[in-house]
């Protein structure tokens, strides 16, 4: 029973997370889904959904996390999130930017594992 609750869960949490515009934080995601689970279960599907490459984690200037559905092809050896990602200072809405692929250089004997682009401003809805 719990299994099929969790899939049921996961289920939730990855269509809410791929249908939204913007990133959502563990809160905003679990208020939607507080009839199929606890807070507790929410991070463990959402660590799930990290580890399985399905959804990614954001990083706020604010210091919150948020999480968002990856929309890229990637290999599996070396799975790097390049595009920008912006934080709204006003609403504090965070997009992924997949259209701006930023560059980056790194000193011989360095493995880049994972990048964090976040730009921040105001986003076209607050100007």
């Amino acid at each position: 029973m719990k299994k099929t609750r969790n899939t049921l869960a996961k289920t939730a949490i990855l269509e809410l997370i791929s249908q939204s515009a913007v990133a959502l934080s563990h809160a905003e995601i679990h208020k939607a889904n507080q009839e199929l689970c606890d807070r507790v279960t929410v991070y463990r599907i959402l660590d799930r959904l990290v580890a399985e490459d399905n959804i990614h984690k954001i990083a706020t200037p604010e210091g919150t996390v948020k999480y968002a559905a990856c929309h890229h092809h990637h290999d599996e050896e070396h799975h790097i999130h390049n595009h920008v990602h912006f934080s709204c200072e006003k609403c504090h809405s965070v997009v992924c930017l997949d259209s701006v692929q930023p560059t980056y250089t790194v000193p011989q004997n360095y493995l880049v594992k994972e990048v964090n682009f976040t730009l921040s401003g105001l986003c076209p809805v607050c100007i």
